[in-house]
């Protein structure tokens, strides 16, 4: 009987794994990205030596001069279907990038949730308490207006005086872009006190700025950038995580979790016939819309960016993938070695999408062309800067040197040729490119991006 038992338990666990991993091969990882994955990886990256070629004197000095805890905070986002620190056994979604600094959090957000709600997430994982999603927001979406407690903020110094620099992937980036307005709005009860000001910069890798056509080809209806074709990829994915949620096996979700704990869609909440009312499209985050999905159309962006702005004490950074080029006039794929293979058809499909045309366009102006160039999974000029429905201050950056000093205010980018996943979980696959960019990333957060003075650890201010 307990072999029974033992047998039963392997079997659900490689059962959800698969559903979980085949989920990820959908959007970003993979089935052969995830399965040779494990710490190993992770004990692959070591602190970068930044007391390298000084003289003894000079870094003994320095030492004293600067401690770990005198530096800002570097927040890592996770994106679509990602996770944090602690999940799936430990695998690290930024491939072990948190090592390269002294003062990293990767926060474990809802990896389906909506913008919104993991904005609000982020924000009491960070100060500390119970995650308020809005009592009107809540009731518009079917959930409870109050989430997980957090008894101790990972960082409840957070304000002004202590801001902090943000790294998202993906969906991540635009994430912390609505925090930063909601910090600007005080839209948390019982924090009056908070600005932009806290924080100090945003950095993203590969961000969902302005929507990507990706949505529509796996099932977003284009006529209104949220509801779902009846037949599609995210259906099969819809209900693949009403069922992980409704059967609520408490080892596997702490294993990994959606984060839609605050729709009940638990069987000990809701029974039989609320699973029957998910399945039906009744109840829960994808009837009433509350999910990432909608949030990654154009439309959707579009919704997101028409109350965001871009604030003048901010440092701003980002870096676009791209893995098309434009051969005779044709946007076609390339470095084909370089393409995951899970993600090389969808390279292909948004290099030729062409919005319906019995459809309006989602805005006026919209061109198809201007979508091609992609990798895998948003559109490179969506992951430039804001650009809808509103530019924002914005520089193309080709060397390093054109944006030293840099100035907040400014969204600087960089097109980087990769795909979706290049800088995240298998940082084998980017090899010397994924140390280049995040050891710039790291150096900009500690050197260039300030508004008091500029903080390298244990070295003199320079």
């Amino acid at each position: 009987m307990f072999r029974l038992w033992v047998s039963t338990l392997q079997l659900l666990e490689l059962i959800v794994s698969s559903l979980v991993h085949l989920l990820f091969g959908f959007y970003i990882f993979s089935t052969a990205v995830a399965g040779d994955l494990s710490q190993t990886i992770n004990d692959l990256f070591f602190k970068p030596n930044l007391t390298s070629g000084l003289q003894n004197d000079e870094v003994e000095k320095q030492k004293t001069t600067t401690s770990a805890d005198d530096l800002p905070l570097i927040v890592l986002v996770h994106g679509i279907f990602g996770f944090g620190k602690g999940k799936l056994g430990g695998l690290s979604y930024f491939a072990g990038a948190e090592k390269k600094d002294e003062r990293v959090l990767v926060p474990d957000l809802g990896s389906l949730t909506s913008i919104y709600d993991r904005a609000r997430e982020l924000f009491y994982y960070l100060k500390g308490g119970q995650v308020d999603y809005g009592e009107e927001h809540s009731k518009a979406c079917g959930h409870t207006q109050f989430g997980r407690v957090y008894d101790k903020g990972h960082y409840p110094d957070w304000d002004e005086d202590h801001p902090i620099h943000f790294v998202g992937h993906s969906a991540g980036g635009q994430v912390v872009r609505v925090l930063q307005q909601m910090l600007a709005d005080k839209a948390f009860k019982g924090y009056e006190n908070t600005s932009p000001n806290w924080v100090l910069s945003i950095t993203s890798l590969s961000g969902a700025f302005n929507g990507t056509t990706r949505a529509y080809l796996d099932g977003i209806q284009p006529e209104d950038g949220k509801s779902m074709k009846p037949v599609c990829l995210l259906q099969l994915c819809r209900i693949g995580v009403i069922l992980y949620d409704w059967f609520d096996i408490p080892w596997l979700k702490n294993y990994y979790n959606f984060g839609f704990d605050h729709f009940n869609m638990s069987w000990k909440q809701i029974g039989i016939w609320g699973l029957v009312n998910c399945l039906m499209g009744k109840t829960g985050p994808f009837a009433s819309g509350d999910w990432i999905l909608p949030d990654l159309t154009i439309q959707g962006s579009i919704r997101l960016n028409s109350n965001m702005q871009t604030f003048p004490d901010t440092y701003y950074f980002s870096y676009a993938t791209k893995q098309t080029r434009k051969v005779m006039g044709i946007t076609v794929p390339f470095g084909l070695l370089g393409i995951h293979p899970l993600l090389f058809i969808r390279v292909l499909q948004m290099s030729v999408w062409r919005h319906p045309p019995d459809v309006p366009p989602p805005y006026k102006g919209y061109r198809d062309k201007e979508w091609w160039d992609n990798d895998g999974a948003l559109n490179t000029i969506s992951m430039t800067h804001p650009r809808l429905p509103v530019e924002h201050p914005n520089h193309l950056v080709v060397k390093d040197s054109e944006c030293q000093p840099l100035q907040p205010g400014i969204w600087y980018y960089k097109i980087v040729e990769g795909d979706h996943i290049l800088f995240i979980v298998n940082r084998e696959r980017a090899g010397l490119q994924f140390d280049l960019i995040y050891d710039s990333i790291f150096e900009r957060c500690r050197k260039h991006a300030f508004r008091k003075k500029p903080t390298l650890p244990n070295q003199l201010n320079q």
